[in-house]
């Protein structure tokens, strides 16, 4: 999916319904239809910067991308914020705060900051106490501007806080269907029913997960948009600056940093960019594959790369992806895994977690990457993402936040959950 698109189940049509035709009369007759469509709710951009700050913690309803800082677990609320998570005793993480920031989709944190986008906006947020956070800086215009099926237009001058659902039925001429209620308004939406940052010496950056389109090496944080990579200075994290702007490729979809790298992956490839000059990234390398939704990871030896059919990315099978980037100018492929639906994917060391959608996460042996061994599959979720530190797997699944244990290969086991609640 195109990461300047909302992906929450806001912009699809909904067919009109018939639900009724009444009996023709004089050689005449009506049909009617009932059609749902979702009408924006907005505020004034002052008010929604006023209301980004620590607010009562809320339930989970719809989990997005994630990202770890010490004892704390940053989970995006797609389109509404960002939940504080304390998980300093991880079998037993509290849900303490909730930070409103509408038209979120991506974050970052490094030392006290956390970065987000609201919209077009980036926003620093200093979470020095994280249940007192404040708003430091907005850069405006950071990112492209959202875009919508349906022809919707939002207003620009204002945010959208929220969408309120309408059902409506309305009376059509069976002999005038060109004039049919057209449900192509463009003021209404229709609807049917990391990577780990590497940090020099310094503030401490944290961990986001393979989904991410932010990251942070050392004192720059780097964001993709569909063919655009952006440099930002976080010389002084509450002042970023952008400081750079080149074309990356086409459908960039996520970032990876290893080392003074980035992996960028689209939906036609993977893109290697060498960042040792910060503000003047350098393509070094793409690799090809068939069209596919693309998150990748690396180490010191190979990209792992996983692939999904079945959306708006194409049509390829679903498939994890190894390539060999020793040298780093000519990365050649040198396996494919079968796989059911693989999202996000994470390494430690020799384990390699891959999140495998309704086929739950599977944890594979990776020594040989020649010969994965498949160590363990844990069903029972839709996985989404997921980030290993400290042999802890945190997972982003559609019902929840899990955390397993894997410390012994042999007995991974679920740590605590944090519940979806629709």
């Amino acid at each position: 999916m195109k990461p300047n698109k909302i992906f929450s189940g806001i912009v699809i049509l909904l067919a009109a319904l018939p639900i009724g035709f009444s009996a023709c009369v004089k050689d005449k007759c009506k049909s009617t239809h009932t059609y749902t469509y979702y009408v924006p709710i907005y505020k004034t951009k002052e008010a929604a910067l006023a209301n980004i700050k620590s607010n009562p913690a809320k339930e989970l309803k719809k989990t997005g991308k994630f990202y770890i800082f010490g004892n704390y677990i940053f989970l995006n609320e797609l389109d509404k914020g960002i939940h504080v998570i304390d998980n300093s005793n991880p079998a037993q993480p509290q849900n303490i705060a909730f930070i409103d920031i509408p038209g979120n989709v991506d974050l970052a944190v490094k030392g006290n900051m956390l970065y987000a986008d609201m919209y077009t906006d980036l926003v620093a947020i200093d979470i020095s106490n994280p249940s007192s956070v404040a708003v430091k800086k907005i850069v405006p215009s950071v990112f492209p501007e959202r875009s919508y099926d349906n022809g919707f237009v939002g207003n620009n001058t204002q945010v959208i806080t929220e969408w309120k659902q309408v059902d409506t039925t309305v009376t059509e001429s069976c002999d005038n269907q060109n004039g049919r209620w057209s449900p192509r308004r463009n003021d209404v939406l229709f609807m049917t029913a990391g990577a780990a940052s590497q940090s020099a010496a310094g503030t401490p950056a944290g961990m986001g997960g393979s989904l991410a389109r932010f990251t942070i090496v050392n004192n720059y944080m780097y964001a993709v948009d569909h063919h655009t990579l952006r440099s930002i200075s976080l010389a002084n994290a509450a002042d970023p600056v952008q400081s750079g702007t080149i074309s990356a490729g086409f459908d960039i979809e996520t970032i990876y940093p290893f080392k003074n790298k980035l992996f960028l992956g689209s939906m036609g490839g993977m893109f290697i960019f060498d960042i040792t000059t910060p503000t003047s990234p350098v393509k070094q390398s793409e690799f090809v594959h068939a069209r596919a939704c693309d998150p990748v990871i690396a180490d010191d030896n190979y990209a792992y790369i996983t692939l999904k059919s079945g959306t708006n990315c194409g049509p390829t099978a679903d498939e994890l992806q190894i390539v060999d980037v020793q040298n780093i100018q000519s990365p050649s492929l040198v396996k494919t895994y079968p796989l059911t639906g693989p999202k996000g994917l994470s390494k430690d060391n020799n384990l390699l977690f891959i999140c495998d959608g309704t086929a739950g996460l599977r944890v594979y042996d990776a020594s040989n990457v020649l010969n994965l061994q498949l160590r363990k599959t844990v069903i029972d979720m839709e996985a989404y993402d997921v980030i290993t530190w400290n042999n802890r797997a945190m997972v982003v699944a559609k019902d929840g936040l899990y955390q397993y244990d894997y410390s012994d290969i042999n007995n991974i086991h679920l740590l605590s959950k944090i519940p979806v609640n629709k």
